[in-house]
């Protein structure tokens, strides 16, 4: 079987490549993962590796495991070993269960997620005495995530940025790091720098794993970090055989610490190295192409390359201006419908620069019946129900972890309250142990009251019950066990309704489910807990999903029949933060790059110049975005007609403002809706404001008025006591404490807070 056959000629050239560095620059839909995945077949087919000696690292579980899917096709599934293909993250994750006590560490650590670090961030603030109020724990999380990045120990912190909030960033950037380790856990940045830690601290495995991995293969080799980058140097210095596959028109992870200098620097960095071009596009049609060709191509940052098709001509692209998001969405409905109704198979997504971006969509959706899977929303292990569960297990399995500890010690409620915790908490933070020791040793304190003891010594004997099976049950059986153990039903029962209790419970048992297939591939506790932490919410796209909502961010990777890109607005997208330096403008550009090659068929750009937005521009119309104008006019359509905004025709439905003053219309003026003629931008203004605080003042008063003191329930965040209610512009926002999240700001009409 001749497995390049059905390679072009680029394709087929990288795939040959012997050895020593090769980077191939791969543009939108050419191939890349195809390229990776014959290339790790070519490699074993023709004994140049054998298959163990192969590792391919990626981004997401989707494409690692779209990934082993076709290699495991192109070389059969009869084999006693396979190529190692996994995310950065999970290989080292594998790596550090091995090789973490190197450095001081224990094999069993936990891994926190985002919603453990904003905890520990939390406990942190709460341990500080005097850090700045209006820092967030998310913004702290955000500071130490690029410190961690970029090098920049607790310790140095301040000196970098010096200022009194850096100061107060750097106490809890200390802070965080001592909680983390005496609670013998990593976050995700921690996997990348701890596994380069041991590599650089231990020459002996260093050229170990050299020696074993041989082949070394990268995709979207644009979106590394520096410590990613560092992981490979470390790990090609035996060999120097590094294949990566990336396109830096696609570079967007700037947010999450990518450097693009990484593939613009790459010949320089690994002297040697072949260059590789892949041009020939296999999914979009030519205008496509073209569009996005002309909006990159402002940009300086760039190797450059021309993608082509055999696939020439196409749709034009369509464009929409609306006058209020509701009727972007109503627009965009009536699209989906008449595509749905003559390819019910299509598949369509809606993608957005910012997640607020979607609620008029969601709305507009379900209102007209249409399915559609939303990515953003909570994954399936970032659900409260599946959440506790796991922690209860990571206890069993890391019983230093304070984080999982505190969230589960009174869930459900077993009379140890917030006293009895912040008691065992300061006390296990004087003696630098865990809180689960002090626990026990409180539970049979006879100076302390018989009742307090009780529920602790209850707590402390079902950890011991679990711990003794821990090694011998299997993992689903554990759970099960932990499950009924704590009567998690009946809490759901007492404080739910039936139907929020049938669909939590609907999630626990897909849980004990996944743990069941957990245990027929041979994974442990650690593995599963493992691959719980590492999962995101792109693994929980359904792929059937006809209609699909996201943030072009989510989209990379991704590919649909049709696209409509929402909120092409300057302000919104090039976002307003963005575009304040060259380089961060570059960015926004890729991102609207990958977001019109999502589309294979057709492509729809959407906007209105009246969007509700806060900050010093709030009511002033948006301009059309600068990349609609990027793109050659012959290729839209919906730009043609031109008007005056003294114009007082009722024809006109549709504006947008432009520099000029002057408006475009797309569509007549809906009879149901009253008539305007508006002489000036400022009676347009007053108009749409009569109009919204029209649509706002009866959903405003839909429901009882929930003051201070009122107890309420949240579908995510469960029961908690509304602290204040306060006037934020048109809105009400309501400060909301909650027993297992904490405090939380909401705004009233969207909250959906149901009183007590």
């Amino acid at each position: 079987m001749d497995i390049l056959a059905g390679l072009n000629e680029a394709q087929r050239i990288a795939v040959e490549h012997g050895r020593g560095p090769a980077l191939v620059l791969a543009g939108a839909g050419s191939g890349k993962t195809r390229v990776i995945a014959y290339r790790i077949a070519y490699l074993i087919q023709n004994s140049a590796s054998r298959p163990e000696n192969i590792l391919a690292v990626t981004f997401t579980n989707k494409a690692a495991r779209e990934m082993r899917e076709r290699v495991q096709k192109l070389i059969g599934h009869n084999r006693s070993a396979e190529p190692l293909i996994s995310t950065f993250h999970s290989f080292c994750v594998r790596l550090l269960r091995r090789e973490i006590h190197h450095l001081g560490y224990k094999r069993d650590f936990s891994i926190y997620d985002a919603d453990d670090q904003r905890r520990l961030v939390k406990q942190a603030l709460g341990e500080l005495s005097t850090p700045r109020k209006e820092i967030s724990p998310r913004e702290v999380i955000s500071r130490i995530s690029y410190a961690k990045n970029h090098g920049i120990s607790p310790e140095r912190y301040a000196s970098f940025s010096p200022s009194e909030e850096a100061k107060d960033i750097q106490r809890i950037y200390e802070q965080y790091n001592n909680r983390l380790r005496s609670t013998n856990s990593l976050d995700f940045d921690d996997l990348l720098l701890l596994s380069v830690a041991v590599l650089e601290k231990v020459p002996e495995l260093r050229k170990y794993y050299g020696d074993w991995y041989k082949y070394i293969l990268v995709d979207e080799y644009q979106d590394t970090n520096r410590p990613q980058y560092q992981l490979l140097r470390l790990l090609t210095t035996v060999h120097n055989n590094l294949f990566v596959v990336g396109d830096e028109d696609q570079s967007i992870y700037k947010f999450r610490g990518a450097d693009i200098q990484n593939i613009l620097k790459f010949e320089h960095d690994f002297p040697g190295a072949r260059v590789i071009k892949l041009e020939q596009n296999y999914r979009s049609c030519g205008n496509i192409l073209r569009a996005a060709g002309a909006v990159v191509s402002n940009n300086t940052e760039r190797k450059g390359k021309t993608l082509w098709t055999n696939n020439e001509g196409g749709d034009i692209i369509t464009c929409q201006c609306s006058r209020s998001p509701r009727e972007e969405a109503e627009w965009v409905a009536d699209q989906i419908e008449n595509i749905l109704r003559e390819e019910p198979d299509s598949h369509t997504a809606i993608l957005y620069r910012a997640n607020f971006l979607s609620r008029s969509f969601e709305e507009v959706l379900t209102e007209r019946g249409i399915p559609y899977a939303l990515v953003g929303s909570v994954a399936f292990f970032g659900r409260m129900e599946v959440k506790d569960l796991l922690a209860y297990l990571r206890i069993v399995f890391n019983p230093e972890d304070d984080v999982a500890l505190l969230r589960i010690v009174n869930t459900p409620p077993r009379g140890i309250g917030n006293t009895t915790i912040e008691m065992l908490t300061e006390e296990a933070l004087q003696k630098g142990v865990p809180i689960l020791q002090i626990l026990a040793e409180k539970a049979r304190d006879p100076q302390l009251p018989g009742r307090m003891t009780k529920a602790l010594l209850g707590f402390q004997l079902l950890v011991d019950k679990w711990m003794q099976l821990r090694d011998s049950a299997p993992i689903a059986q554990l759970l099960e066990t932990i499950f009924k153990d704590i009567r998690y039903e009946e809490m759901l029962q007492k404080h739910e309704t039936a139907a929020e209790t049938e669909n939590r419970m609907g999630n626990i048992r897909e849980l004990l489910h996944a743990a069941a297939e957990s245990e027929v591939r041979g994974e442990t506790i650690s593995e599963f807990l493992d691959r719980a932490a590492l999962s995101s919410e792109l693994d929980q796209l359904d792929a059937n999903a006809r209609v699909a909502l996201m943030t072009l961010h989510s989209a990379k990777g991704l590919e649909f029949e049709t696209v409509f890109l929402a909120g092409m607005e300057e302000g919104l997208f090039p976002h307003s933060q963005s575009a304040q330096t060259d380089r961060d403008l570059q960015e926004e550009r890729r991102l609207c790059y990958v977001g019109i090659t999502r589309a294979k068929r057709k492509l729809f750009l959407t906007w209105t110049p009246f969007r509700r937005r806060y900050g010093p521009d709030a009511g002033s119309p948006s301009k059309i975005s600068r990349f609609v104008h990027e793109m050659p006019r012959e290729l839209l359509e919906g730009l043609e007609t031109t008007v005056d905004f003294e114009d007082q025709s009722p024809r006109y439905r549709n504006f947008f403002y432009e520099d000029a003053g002057r408006y475009r219309s797309q569509r007549p003026r809906s009879t149901e809706e009253p008539a305007i003629q508006p002489k000036s931008i400022a009676e347009l203004k007053a108009y749409l404001e009569q109009k919204k605080k029209a649509s706002v003042a009866p959903e405003a008063a839909a429901g009882p008025i929930l003051k201070a003191g009122t107890r309420v329930r949240h579908d995510k965040f469960g029961d908690g006591i509304v602290l204040s209610r306060e006037k934020s512009g048109n809105e009400v926002k309501l400060v909301v404490t909650f027993s297992r999240v904490g405090r939380k700001s909401l705004m009233e009409r969207y909250a959906k807070l149901k009183p007590i």
